[in-house]
């Protein structure tokens, strides 16, 4: 009990970091945040952050992570006998949001949220720190894929992969999005179109 506790304390300190991270860069712009600010946003010392994060852009991908991990969890745990869409789609759903209900999770963002975020994500050192995060959360969702369908190769990559895209489109849309819309709606569409097998609109 004593373990799980703190482990579910350490992940709550760890997105509460990363969020903030992403709040203060979207506000002051990135380059006039430090990781002093962070902490004190999110409560902790300076210590803590460096116990979680080597730098700033790594506590913004880190959502990224996070996320994979939570949905591969999840997948992992969803009952056998369910179809592996199904599964995945279960997982996507409740896990995508991961703490940012807020501008990020739930309701549409207005427009100096999006312009933050996009100018944000201009900044080469967050890019790079984006970039490896995706790459880990592949591997994470292509291990879960690979558990529980027991194949190995080619399959649980391309699913894994397929999902990513998901994400990336997802996102990319969301900021795009005029007049703005939630992530909820855009994942729930995109998924509506894969599962579909994607048809051609009318």
């Amino acid at each position: 009990m004593a373990d799980g506790l703190r482990e579910r304390k350490k992940q709550e300190t760890r997105i509460a970091l990363s969020w903030a991270a992403v709040r203060l860069a979207v506000e002051r712009g990135y380059g006039n945040v430090r990781i002093e600010d962070i902490a004190a946003e999110a409560g902790v010392s300076l210590r803590t952050f460096r116990n979680y994060f080597d730098s700033k852009a790594d506590a913004i991908a880190a959502r990224e992570v996070d996320r994979s991990l939570r949905i591969a969890e999840e997948l992992r745990d969803r009952p056998a006998a369910e179809p592996l869409w199904v599964a995945i789609r279960a997982a996507i759903e409740k896990h995508f949001a991961l703490g940012e209900e807020g501008h990020g999770g739930q309701r549409p963002p207005d427009d100096k949220w999006l312009a933050g975020i996009r100018l944000m994500m201009t900044e080469p050192a967050l890019q790079g720190a984006v970039v490896r995060a995706y790459a880990r959360a592949g591997e994470e969702l292509a291990a879960a894929i690979a558990d529980r369908t027991g194949t190995s190769g080619l399959y649980p990559r391309l699913v894994a992969e397929v999902i990513g895209a998901t994400r990336t489109v997802v996102i990319g849309e969301w900021l795009r999005a005029d007049p703005p819309r939630s992530v909820a709606d855009l994942l729930a569409s995109a998924l509506d179109q894969i599962e579909a097998g994607l048809p051609v609109p009318e």
